[in-house]
C-alpha cells in the first residue's frame, strides 16, 4: 500500500550529526536502505523534516521505515495512506454517495 510518511527531525542529535560530519551519511545508509518512491527534505514547523512516499507491503513494515529516523534522529514519524488518481477512481464514490445521502 503507497504511503505518505512525515518525518519530523528536532533540532538535536541532528545538529551534532551535522557539526560532526555524519549526518549526510546516516541519511544516505536509510535512504539507500529503505528505498522511497521518492522523498523531499523541507522544514515542518521550525524544525527539519521529511516527506516521503514508500511502498508498505503489511503494517508490520512500518518499524522497518520508522525506527532508522527514530533511533538515529529522535524524530517522529507519521503515516498515512495515499492514493492515486487511479486509485481513488476504484473507490466507488458515486455508489457511496447514494448509499449515505
Amino acid at each position: 500500500m503507497r504511503m505518505l510518511m512525515n518525518v519530523r527531525i528536532p533540532h538535536e542529535p541532528f545538529n551534532t550529526l551535522v557539526k560532526e560530519g555524519r549526518a549526510g551519511e546516516i541519511i544516505r545508509r536509510i535512504l539507500d536502505d529503505l528505498r522511497p518512491e521518492s522523498i523531499y527534505f523541507t522544514e515542518q514547523g521550525g524544525t527539519r523534516g521529511a516527506i516521503a512516499i514508500i511502498d508498505v507491503e503489511e503494517p508490520s513494515r512500518i518499524p522497518f521505515f520508522s525506527e532508522p529516523f527514530f533511533l538515529n534522529f529522535n524524530a517522529d514519524c507519521e503515516f498515512r495512506v495515499a492514493m492515486s488518481p487511479e486509485d481513488l477512481g476504484k473507490a466507488g464514490l458515486g455508489e457511496l454517495g447514494k448509499k449515505w445521502s
